[in-house]
């Protein structure tokens, strides 16, 4: 298992933010690795909704079901899988900071199956991927 956090600064008002990112449908427009993303409950998005993801990660496609656990738009949103070949949990945390929103990411990931086999290139990808995908979102808010 391995831990991380990551920041950014988005020149964007923290609603604007979280209501971007909390909706996994825009995923594949921020996020490289993801071939596509949608909502899998009914009703309102909030704690307990449910989340199917496609990825690519590593050269292999996975599919994973993920939970909401925290929901204080626009605060705080968290979610934890609950399917697929990487067990993990995050939180994102929004902050109004000058003319925008400070971001920071947190959680842990257990690689499993094949990628617990190359965890430690695993952890590597992973943690350039979160980059990538901050940086893809600060892009994708910032121009829009």
């Amino acid at each position: 298992m391995f831990t991380f956090e990551k920041s950014i600064f988005i020149k964007r008002p923290p609603q604007e933010v979280f209501d971007f990112m909390g909706d996994p449908t825009n995923d594949p427009q921020w996020r490289d690795s993801a071939i596509s993303a949608e909502w899998t409950s009914e009703g309102s998005p909030g704690v307990g909704s449910t989340v199917r993801s496609v990825d690519k990660i590593l050269g292999r496609q996975m599919e994973s079901t993920s939970e909401i656990i925290a929901w204080d738009r626009p605060h705080l949103w968290g979610q934890k899988s609950v399917g697929g070949p990487m067990p993990y949990e995050m939180t994102v945390k929004f902050e109004v900071k000058e003319q925008g929103t400070q971001l920071t990411v947190s959680g842990n990931v257990e690689p499993g199956g094949f990628f617990k086999i190359a965890e430690g290139l695993v952890r590597k990808q992973l943690e350039k991927q979160f980059e990538t995908d901050l940086n893809g979102l600060k892009r994708v808010l910032e121009a829009g």
